[in-house]
């Protein structure tokens, strides 16, 4: 107890001079800790706003095909689409359009009503027989199209039977040559679909980027363009990010899908979403990219999921 009472009475006067020049240096190194962090951040906002210049956030829209999601009404896709933050329902009928408008969102890629819909990719504008019924169904389409609005709508090649590919580019043309201009007219954007023909479509025509922008550049009209479908030139060309860097002036719409499966567009699959999505953003396009995936996992989890990967 002594030795106790000796140490606190002995060390009291001591204490009052040797605690103070810790003190005084605990003071002086939060404040040089505090300056030095103000600096890093300072730097790190420097940093964040040259980034932010060179790469500024993504302008293009997003939506959400209806088919892969089919276990829900519309109304309920509409619905459930709104709250997770996209734009847009689509791949729609006509007599569909004003659904998703009840939820404050649009139809970004509307479908023509043709006699056979089980048909439409098979049963293309590369043939001249076709033409007899696809320009008066597009004829109709495009003015309903436009005073609904729904800025594109969808076309196809159809398959090849035979056919050479530089023929089937000229019958191509040939049948959406009177559309363009009722097309130009009404401010509505014609998107041919680039499908594989390896894995989901065989003899589909409109296969390869440069075979649709080899169209486009015929046809020559920004009321004419291509829906690059990720999922589907992955499969047959790869090369996805320089294939969008060149031919982006040329592409009006995208559709994303994990590869292989055409499931969710996570960490499950091959493609790098973040990664394509930037280059879609750096390209200026302000368009729409929508997901066709089939979940198979939750699809509100899934769907969430991959508007947040397309958010850049």
């Amino acid at each position: 107890m002594k030795r106790r009472a000796f140490l606190a009475g002995a060390g009291a006067g001591a204490a009052g001079l040797i605690g103070l020049r810790p003190a005084r240096v605990e003071a002086t190194d939060l404040i040089a800790a505090d300056a030095r962090r103000m600096d890093l951040a300072e730097a790190e906002a420097r940093r964040t706003i040259k980034r932010d210049a060179l790469h500024p956030a993504a302008a293009f829209k997003l939506s959400v095909t209806r088919w892969p999601f089919h276990k829900f009404t519309l109304d309920e896709l509409s619905q459930m689409a709104r709250e997770l933050g996209l734009d847009s329902v689509e791949l729609l009928e006509p007599d569909e359009w004003a659904v998703p408008k009840r939820y404050g969102l649009t139809c970004a890629m509307g479908y023509a009503t043709v006699p056979n819909p089980e048909a439409r990719l098979t049963q293309g504008f590369n043939r001249l027989e076709n033409h007899a019924w696809l320009i008066p169904a597009y004829q109709r389409a495009i003015p309903l199209a436009a005073a609904a609005g729904v800025p594109n709508v969808i076309c196809f090649s159809g398959s090849r039977a035979g056919q050479s590919d530089d023929e089937g580019r000229a019958v191509c043309a040939r049948g959406l040559a009177p559309l363009v201009p009722i097309a130009e007219r009404h401010g509505v954007t014609l998107c041919m679909e680039l499908l594989n023909s390896k894995v989901d479509h065989p003899d589909y025509q409109c296969d390869h980027t440069a075979w649709g922008v080899a169209l486009a550049k015929q046809i020559n009209s920004e009321r004419f363009k291509l829906l690059y479908d990720i999922y589907h030139m992955q499969i047959m060309e790869g090369d996805v990010i320089r294939t969008i860097r060149d031919n982006h002036r040329y592409i009006g719409h995208y559709h994303t899908g994990g590869v292989p499966g055409r499931h969710e567009i996570d960490s499950s699959q091959e493609l790098n979403y973040p990664a394509i999505m930037r280059a879609i953003g750096e390209s200026g396009f302000t368009g729409y990219v929508a997901q066709e995936f089939v979940p198979t996992r939750d699809p509100r989890a899934s769907l969430a999921e991959a508007v947040r990967l397309c958010r850049v």
